[in-house]
Order: C-alpha cells, then structure tokens, then sequence
C-alpha cells in the first residue's frame, strides 16, 4: 500500500459533533487562537505560535503535506460552531510494519468534554479500514494525564516509558508510549 493511495487526496470524516477535513488558510485565525495558548502547547513538540504570520507558515506546511500525498493531520471543525478547535491524525506510518502513530491538539475550551476521544475514535476507525493498520500508538509526556486518559479511554493500553525519548524546547522529555492492536 502506498501513502499517497491514501492520503493523496485527504478525506473528510465526520463524527456527532466534529467534522475531521483538510485545514485550509480560512482556518489561520481559528489556528491562531488555540496553537497560541501556552496551555495547549505545553506538552506539544511545538511551541506556541507567537504571531498569525507564524500559524499561515505552519498551514503553508500541511498545505504542502496535502499536496504530496503525504501522512498529515486533519482539522477539527465544531459542527455547531464552525470553528476550527484542534488538529488530528497521524504524524507517521510505517507501511512495511502496518503501524502508525497518531497526534493532537485540541483548543482549551473543548477539554474534558470527550471531543477528544470521539476524533481519535475516527481516526482509529480510519486506521484499521483504509490503511490496514495493525497496531497504532501514539506517545504523552508523563505529566500530561488529560492525553493519557484519552489514549486509556479510546482502548490503548499504556506500554512504558522511554526515557529521554523527546528533545523538546530546549531539553530531553521522556515518553510514556501506549497502543492498541487490530484484534
């Protein structure tokens, strides 16, 4: 299977409150306003966005990624709202070993309230029918339990902790890392 046959053209998916779909530069304020709360990115890879300059770079880059074919995130649409809340998908796959690992952020105003489990539950489903994975994983930082519970509550079991397995902002991190396997 190839990842372009896959995500060459990035579908939409749809869940009771959210709509998963390709972010665009109409989203660059919605973006703006969450990937710039230090909050949100406290336990990201990234740092928070310092200007609007900065997150129509950051779209310009998915922009690229969707252009390629390549493994990319959807955008989290609020159905009731319209907004852009968050970002989801898959930050890399392994075709040769049926696995992939899954990525998010989610706008404070949206936490604790299950948006983020109905997604991954859409984006897990995504996983096991079209591309065939067999196991999917995905990685927290030990002292973000909000992103745990979420990964307990979708079905990943917790795997272990690897140790200074992020350099992140200027310093190691480790990794408490779960999964959950293809039955």
């Amino acid at each position: 299977m190839k990842i372009e046959d896959i995500f060459g053209e990035l579908p939409v998916l749809e869940t009771e409150r959210m709509i998963l779909r390709p972010i665009t530069m109409d989203d660059v304020e919605d973006m703006y306003a969450y990937a710039s709360d230090p909050e949100v990115t406290r336990y990201v890879t990234w740092h928070a966005h310092q200007s609007i300059e900065e997150t129509k770079q950051f779209i310009s880059f998915l922009l690229g990624k969707y252009a390629e074919g390549a493994v990319s995130q959807w955008g989290i649409e609020h159905k009731e709202s319209g907004r852009l809340i968050g970002t989801m998908g898959f930050i890399n796959w392994n075709t040769k070993h049926f696995k992939a690992e899954v990525g998010y952020a989610l706008s404070r105003e949206f936490w604790n309230r299950g948006y983020t489990s109905e997604a991954m539950e859409a984006i897990l489903d995504f996983g096991w029918n079209q591309m065939k994975l067999v196991r999917i994983e995905a990685r927290c930082m030990p002292d973000n339990i909000n992103s745990a519970r979420v990964m307990e509550k979708v079905g990943m079991k917790y795997e272990g902790l690897m140790r200074k397995n992020l350099y992140v902002k200027g310093r190691f991190h480790d990794a408490k890392i779960y999964a959950i396997v293809a039955d």
